[in-house]
């Protein structure tokens, strides 16, 4: 918000009537030419006031110099009012200014009070994960409000579509630190989704009357998931890899290759979550820690395998959990290493498992979608659709299956007729 602002007083009288003699005084307020008007609860007689020098004359029986004195300390009020919140670099309009002037104060109606309710109340109950995501949001609201509106706050009511548009070139466009590439069209999308939610909190608590972003939609670009093959997937499995560290983060991606984990769920594992199923053989049965679904999942022979290699590491017994505590980030930094070391040239993050149990461990051998996206944890057929791939040599198999089958019945046929 721009705080070059033109800004102007006028005293001015109103007339109750046409029959009395005695005329309001009234100040009117003007910023960047919207105006509004208030009360001095001050009166003068009609034909005293002054309208060019805006002030009352002298007559008789009538106090003019006090009543010129309270307008000239009502003049300053308003102007120190004014200077203040170009000072604190505050939003300024005729409104704001007036309630000032009366007293009447909007706190908890500002955006940054709105975000800081947000996070008091929301801390305890959301993911930590969750609220890292939140953090990172207002970052980026204070730098708006600061870089491009030249404020520091902004009231709930002055947020509009407008806002957000300008928003989103925002977030386009910022950097928040000199060497960051800045964020990609779905990052700014999350940006503001984090801040639609926010501001429907503002609506349920009733500081404001409506979301903006009831009108507006979010536009993501669809990316395709990435994945291993089976022939990547192989060259990381029998690569020999000494460094610790690099063999932890190896065997964990495997892990999740075989189960379809996402990290959170994985590292949460301990032996409680370890049941003999139906079957006879060995399940997993968890919470997906972001959605709060149940998940059931067999336990395959190489999965089995990496749960017994870690049964008694120091740190997994120490902690409680199946696998050793290791972070996302570091995970994600150390499989570039066991990428390259394995001879695949593609960009490994530890979710990229999960795609490819998804793809190349369950659907390209046949597991019906439903399994998979049961297994996965997703309530609907059409989020396993984005996660799973139908693989070429799958489609090549199910076509030269078809070419048989036609070839078949088409010998048959000839056959059946030479008789």
């Amino acid at each position: 918000m721009n705080n070059t602002q033109s800004f102007g007083l006028q005293f001015i009288v109103r007339h109750k009537s046409k029959l009395s003699e005695m005329a309001g005084i009234y100040i009117r307020i003007t910023v960047n030419r919207r105006k509004t008007e208030v009360s001095t609860k001050l009166f003068c007689p009609n034909d005293l006031w002054d309208k060019k020098k805006e002030k009352v004359m002298g007559g008789t029986n009538f106090n003019h110099h006090h009543i010129n004195k309270l307008l000239e300390e009502n003049r300053a009020k308003i102007q120190s009012i004014y200077h203040d919140l170009r000072i604190k670099e505050q939003l300024i309009t005729p409104q704001i200014i007036k309630n000032y002037f009366l007293g009447i104060k909007e706190e908890g109606r500002t955006l940054l009070r709105l975000v800081d309710y947000h996070y008091s109340t929301q801390k305890s109950i959301l993911r930590a994960s969750t609220i890292r995501h939140y953090k990172v949001t207002y970052k980026y609201i204070k730098a708006f409000l600061k870089k491009k509106l030249k404020t520091s706050d902004i009231y709930l009511r002055q947020i509009d579509y407008r806002f957000i548009v300008d928003y989103e070139v925002f977030l386009n466009e910022y950097k928040m630190l000199e060497n960051y590439k800045g964020l990609s069209q779905n990052s700014v999308m999350k940006h503001l989704a984090w801040l639609r939610c926010i501001l429907n909190l503002a609506v349920r608590l009733k500081w404001m009357m409506n979301n903006p972003f009831d009108t507006y939609k979010l536009r993501y670009k669809k990316s395709e998931r990435g994945f291993l093959s089976q022939e990547e997937l192989t060259m990381i499995e029998e690569k020999e890899i000494d460094i610790h560290r690099l063999e932890l983060t190896k065997d964990l991606f495997i892990f999740s290759c075989y189960t379809g984990l996402a990290y959170m769920d994985m590292q949460s594992l301990t032996d409680e979550n370890i049941h003999i199923g139906i079957d006879g053989y060995k399940w997993i049965i968890t919470k997906r820690l972001k959605t709060d679904i149940p998940v059931r999942i067999p336990l395959l022979a190489k999965a089995e395998e990496l749960i017994m290699r870690y049964k008694e590491h120091p740190k997994a017994v120490n902690k409680g959990t199946i696998f050793p505590p290791i972070t996302n980030q570091r995970l994600n930094g150390y499989l570039k290493e066991v990428a390259d070391i394995s001879g695949v040239k593609k960009h490994l993050t530890f979710h990229m498992a999960r795609h490819t149990f998804a793809t190349t461990v369950t659907l390209s051998n046949g597991v019906p979608i439903e399994t998979v996206s049961k297994i996965l944890g997703h309530t609907k057929i059409a989020t396993t659709q984005i996660y799973a791939k139908v693989l070429e040599n799958k489609i090549s198999e199910d076509i030269n299956m078809l070419r048989d089958k036609l070839e078949t019945n088409s010998n048959d046929h000839k056959n059946r007729s030479s008789v």
